[in-house]
């Protein structure tokens, strides 16, 4: 099963990180370059625990639609995304925040992501030779994009990406 692991560094505090990271208004953002949004289940704001959202958006020049689930919460320590539905035979990323040890003001972001393609033999050899690099170039460009806008200037009327208390 291929498997994709990206760390990226935050100049924001795991807290604020954790929040932008489950922005469907910010992953949109993000997401420019393949037309990515919000189309079923939560479609603005921040997903918690048990939401679901389904994405669209075109690959390789063809729609693709994916409905995944927050299954793991653990807010400000990480939390896993699982596709319910969509194009991939398996979904799993799991998204983790850790305070930069040199820099308390900073946070170490990484993410692991699982999958499968389905089409057996044929589905691994394009999971292993084409859908893997193109998914961690698509990931680290979605992580420089965050990075950066979590390091600008703050937007007072903005307030998405400032720490909110702790869900129950």
């Amino acid at each position: 099963m291929p498997r994709i692991e990206l760390t990226t560094d935050v100049q924001a505090v795991p807290e604020t990180v954790f929040d932008a990271c489950l922005d469907v208004d910010m992953h949109t953002e993000s997401m420019g370059a393949s037309a990515e949004r919000a189309v079923g289940g939560v479609t603005s704001g921040r997903l918690k625990a048990g939401d679901a959202v389904m994405w669209e958006a075109r690959h390789f020049g063809l729609p693709w639609r994916m409905t995944v689930r927050i299954s793991d919460y653990r807010r400000p320590h990480g939390f896993t995304d699982e596709q319910v539905s969509g194009p991939f035979g398996r979904w799993h990323h799991e998204h983790t925040f850790t305070k930069n040890p040199a820099n308390s003001s900073a946070t170490v972001m990484r993410d692991v992501i699982d999958f499968t393609a389905p089409m057996g033999s044929v589905g691994r050899l394009v999971a292993s030779l084409i859908l893997r690099p193109y998914l961690q170039r698509l990931v680290a460009r979605r992580n420089a994009y965050l990075a950066a806008t979590l390091a600008g200037p703050p937007r007072p009327t903005d307030q998405r990406w400032q720490p909110q208390p702790p869900s129950e």
